[in-house]
Formats: structure tokens, sequence, C-alpha cells
């Protein structure tokens, strides 16, 4: 059987900034990202069905059997089991969710799977379905999404024994360690959730970590940082301070005091010292977020909302952020007061004004700070990141 994992065009947009410079599937949700759930679950090989200004870098594989999987949908054994059913010519969808559908040849692009599915046989699915939507979603599925792969990527495995004898640990059981892995003079408190601590993660003295929890390979906990829950850090990031209900795709630094929470950074993103993010507003009123499908600030139907930030954007020390603060690709915050709520990617300046970041400059912070991690920006990296810049700015 040959997957694809296909973007629904309207998703896709309502996940932008962080759908810029990835599919759907790419988005990490709790331990690992979307695509490697299914990646799990199929037991096969993947590709991807996305907008054109990615597909070179995430390419489509077609067969002369194809099952094209919904992108957004994080997979469990009831969802796996219906979908493995489907026979060619047939489809799987859930109220006004397209789930999957079986075909036997080949689409040019994410917009032809509407019509493709029309010309299916449609099942009804009604089972529960864990889907990402809007930006939200992200951190308000998180918890669920770290247990649920905590439970298929330790099953059967034994943990790496913690022999610091300073490191203080609530509900053992329920914390596993990779290969690598360090603590020192740190709480784990996994009585509300699991830990997970990847391959040569280092948490450090002093660190309070609260699960559910997860970190990923080569990531650090820095002296005396406060995880208070419902928190992912993806492989090479350092993160400190205080956080809540958030997640750091990879590559990215919040490494200083400061508040982090409900909030969602991308890649190869840095939060410099004392940097501040709002969740709450001060009427405890409903939070408004920038839509790019929009195109204007829209309710969120929630509370508490913070930062969502885009690949390669950075803020320098003692930023302050407003409740639902959105910042696309590749922008550079600094100065004082709170910067605008929606920062435009390949921006440059704060509360007293943006200015355009231009393309070549980006580009080289870009490869300087790849490098940093002995990682090159490729070519297909650039068109993406050049094809959101024309975007951004020449409208």
């Amino acid at each position: 059987m040959n997957y694809i994992l296909f973007d629904d065009p309207l998703v896709h947009g309502a996940l932008l900034p962080l759908t810029f410079t990835r599919p759907i599937s790419h988005i990490r949700l709790g331990i690992v990202t979307i695509a490697e759930k299914w990646l799990h679950f199929l037991q096969g090989g993947i590709s991807y069905l996305t907008e054109d200004f990615l597909q070179k870098k995430y390419i489509s594989v077609w067969d002369e059997d194809n099952l094209l999987i919904n992108g957004s949908l994080c997979p469990d054994q009831n969802l796996v089991k219906a979908i493995g059913k489907l026979a060619h010519g047939e489809s799987l969808q859930c109220g006004n969710v397209l789930i999957a559908l079986r075909i036997p040849y080949t689409l040019k692009d994410s917009k032809d799977i509407i019509a493709a599915a029309g010309n299916t046989t449609v099942h009804p699915y009604t089972g529960t379905l864990t889907q990402v939507r809007q930006l939200s979603d992200i951190f308000l599925l998180n918890g669920s999404q770290i247990r649920a792969d905590y439970a298929w990527l330790t099953e059967g495995r034994i943990s790496r024994e913690i022999t610091d004898p300073h490191t203080i640990m609530y509900n053992p059981s329920h914390i596993f360690l990779e290969e690598g892995a360090k603590t020192k003079a740190c709480i784990l408190n996994a009585e509300n959730g699991p830990i997970y601590i990847g391959k040569d993660a280092d948490i450090q003295e002093g660190s309070i970590i609260r699960g559910p929890f997860a970190i990923g390979e080569s990531s650090i906990v820095a002296l005396g940082a406060k995880m208070r829950g419902e928190i992912t850090i993806g492989p090479h990031c350092k993160i400190g301070g205080e956080v809540s209900n958030s997640i750091l795709f990879g590559f990215s630094n919040k490494g200083h005091d400061g508040y982090l929470g409900n909030s969602i950074l991308g890649e190869w993103c840095n939060l410099g010292a004392d940097t501040n993010t709002s969740n709450l507003k001060n009427d405890y009123g409903i939070v408004k977020q920038w839509s790019y499908v929009e195109n204007d600030f829209m309710d969120t139907g929630r509370q508490f909302v913070g930062l969502v930030m885009g690949d390669h954007s950075k803020a320098g020390i003692n930023t302050m952020f407003n409740t639902g603060t959105v910042v696309g690709v590749s922008a550079n915050i600094f100065g004082g007061n709170f910067p605008p709520k929606h920062v435009p990617s390949f921006t440059w300046g704060g509360a007293e004004g943006l200015d355009i970041y231009r393309l070549d400059r980006a580009l080289d912070v870009a490869q300087r700070v790849l490098e940093r991690k002995a990682l090159q920006l490729t070519p297909e990296d650039r068109e993406i990141l050049t094809y959101v810049f024309y975007a951004t700015h020449e409208k």
C-alpha cells in the first residue's frame, strides 16, 4: 500500500504561520510529529500532498494503489483499522471531515482532493477524531497526545535508570529516559501525566518538571527552570524560566527567565533573556488572534492564548508579547513596549514600527544559525523562505 498524507487547503491556511514552512503533518503534537505517529501506526513509508510551494521538499510518491490520509488527524487503533478497510474508489468521512480515500491514480495537488473524494463511495466514521484545525488546538491537545505517544513509544521497553541521588521522582513508573539522558538535582513529578526525556537530553540542577512533559533528543532544561505541565520541547532546544502548556517544535531556544504560556514556537526560533508572553487578558475576555485566512483578527473562543511564532523568528531581550500575538516567519523583534499583535513574516522592528527584513540578510542569518548545529540551509528551504517573503511583501 502507498500511503500519502494530504493537507486540506483550508486547514493548512488556518494553521499559518506554522504551515508556511511545513505540511500540517509535520506539526509536533505530543512527543512526536503527526507524521511520525502515522509512520508508527501504518508501519510503512509515507509521502505528502501539500501546497505547491512546499512540494519540492515534501514530495509525493504515487503508485497504482494510493491511500490518502488527512494529515491533520492523529491516528489511533480504531481509526487506522477503519481506514485499512477501504477498497479502491472508497473514502471515509466523519461529518464534514474527509478522513481518507483510496484511489488508483495521481492527483496534481492538494486542491484536487475534494473533487477526487466526490467520485468515491463514502463510508461514515462514527468514532472520535483528534484533529488539528486551528492554532489553539495544538496546545489544547498536547497533554492528551503526550500521554498517547508515551504509551506506544515506551511499550515493552525499559527506561534508563536514574542514578543521581538528588533527583526526586514522584510516580517513577511514568518517567522514561532514553539512552544518554541526564538528570541532576531536579524534581520530576509524573503524578498528573508521564514525563518522557529523550536521548542525550539534559535536565539541569534545580529544574522542576510536572507531567505531562516531553523533551526531545539533545535538548536542555536550564538551571532552575519551572515546567508546569502539558509541555513539549522538541529536539535540540534549550528551555528555561517558567513554561506552561506550550510547544517548541525543535531547534529553538527560550534559555532564560521569563514566562511562556499557551504558546507555540516553530523551528529555529530564539527568545531573548526575560522575554515574557501574556496568555490571559486583564479583563478575562476571549482572545482575538490574527487569521491569515480572513486577513484580520478573529475570536479564538479561548481565554488562554499566548504567542505563536513561525520558523526562524527571533525576539530580543525583555520583549513583551501581548495576549494572542502571532509572529510570522523570519521576523526580528526588538525594542521596548509591546510589538504589534501581528508581526508579518520578514519584518524587522517592534512597537516603534516595522520595516521589511531584506530577504538576503534573513537568509544569511538563517544559514549562520543552522551552521551552529553543523547543518546547511538547503536549496529547497531557500525556495520556501523566498516564496513566503514575496507572498508577504508583494501583494
